[in-house]
């Protein structure tokens, strides 16, 4: 029998569940500066998430490079996030990590250092579309109405700052093949049309699946 990414397979106790998904390529590309992104991505039925992607900034105000590991839990909360960054002047790395009591670990190679990070799942990095995602699997935003005000763990880029913020996510529309889930962090307001698996296709003024 061929197998697929929808095949079911038979558990140990006999009952049917859901193939994990092939690994998948998925490349985004800026809007207003020449940037891309690109990630090799394999989902779980289960919310759970696996990463490993690399982000290229060459535009007039920012010139980076930066690359990701990245693990997501069954629940959907983030397990773990390795990055690193290199600009003309530096190189730099960052490990997060979210332990069995909830805190988090925060090592730039120089010793973890513990952190509540305001009770947050989720981790949010600068100009990556991917990480978006995230949230809206986890609370199933793609597949039913909902709305959200969150901590979240943010790493800016490239010099890879961690803090925590505050952003909101709420159910635009839902869909068969598509959804709309607006994205709200300070100021900064927008509509963000994910797919079926809550997977970002367009992020008006950020970045659009190419």
């Amino acid at each position: 029998m061929n197998s697929s990414n929808t095949a079911e397979r038979v558990a140990p106790s006999g009952e049917a569940r859901p193939a994990a998904r092939r690994p998948e390529m998925v490349t985004w590309q800026g809007y207003a500066e020449p940037r891309l992104e690109q990630v090799r991505l394999l989902l779980s039925p289960d919310k759970r998430l696996r990463a490993s992607g690399r982000l290229v900034a060459a535009g007039p105000r920012e010139q980076f490079s930066a690359s990701f590991e990245l693990s997501v839990g069954e629940g959907g909360q983030v397990k773990r996030v390795l990055l690193r960054t290199a600009t003309v002047e530096e190189e730099r790395q960052v490990s997060i990590a979210r332990s069995e009591d909830g805190a988090w670990l925060v090592d730039h190679g120089k010793g973890a250092e513990r952190a509540t990070f305001d009770g947050a799942l989720d981790v949010d990095v600068q100009f990556s579309v991917l990480f978006n995602a995230i949230p809206i699997r986890r609370l199933g935003l793609h597949r039913e109405p909902g709305e959200h005000d969150l901590p979240v763990v943010k790493v800016t880029l490239p010099d890879l700052t961690v803090s925590a913020v505050r952003q909101s996510y709420r159910t635009v529309s839902v869909g068969d093949t598509g959804s709309v889930v607006n994205f709200t962090s300070g100021e900064f307001d927008q509509d963000i049309t994910v797919d079926a698996t809550g997977i970002v296709v367009d992020y008006p003024t950020i970045s659009r699946r190419i």
